[in-house]
């Protein structure tokens, strides 16, 4: 019995378009791996394998650049991804004090996503925004300067 195709045509359409964009196909393995999360929120081992015959390389290769970026997620994620940056600067300016917030609001810990699967809470070494500590993501939303006031209000634009 053939195993359900996990990418849509769509999907491979947008990987085979990259292709013109890069010298050989396997160039284009980052670039299928964003389209893959794009559409199914994170790469799973079935996704993967697909793209790995599409880019003509092995599965294992795939597998450990997806595995090398931070940003490719190779477990299910929720419907929003918060990144709290937890560099000196901002551990400095109130990073404790904004991921005890995050934790007890959400009820959940790093690596984890809330029951209603609206939140992936995730740590990140820098987002590279120090004068405006303490920072995060959500998605591809930067938020600088945060207080908790900010952060209640925020969080209640991401469904």
């Amino acid at each position: 019995m053939a195993q359900e195709q996990i990418l849509s045509e769509k999907e491979i359409s947008e990987i085979k378009d990259s292709f013109k964009h890069f010298p050989v196909k396997s160039a284009a393995c980052i670039e299928g791996l964003k389209i893959v999360q794009k559409y199914h929120r994170w790469v799973s081992d079935e996704a993967l394998k697909e793209l790995a015959a599409i880019l003509e390389m092995s599965v294992d290769a795939v597998d450990s650049v997806a595995t090398y970026y931070n940003l490719i997620f190779r477990r299910p994620v929720g419907r929003h991804v918060i990144l709290v940056c937890n560099s000196v600067s901002c551990y400095i300016m109130g990073y404790d004090e904004i991921i005890t917030f995050l934790k007890q609001k959400l009820e959940i810990e790093y690596g984890q996503t809330t029951g209603d699967d609206r939140f992936t809470l995730l740590s990140v070494p820098c987002l590279g925004d120090c004068d405006h500590a303490p920072v995060l993501m959500i998605d591809n939303d930067l938020h600088r300067s945060l207080t908790l006031d900010k952060l209640e209000k925020i969080l209640d634009n991401y469904e």
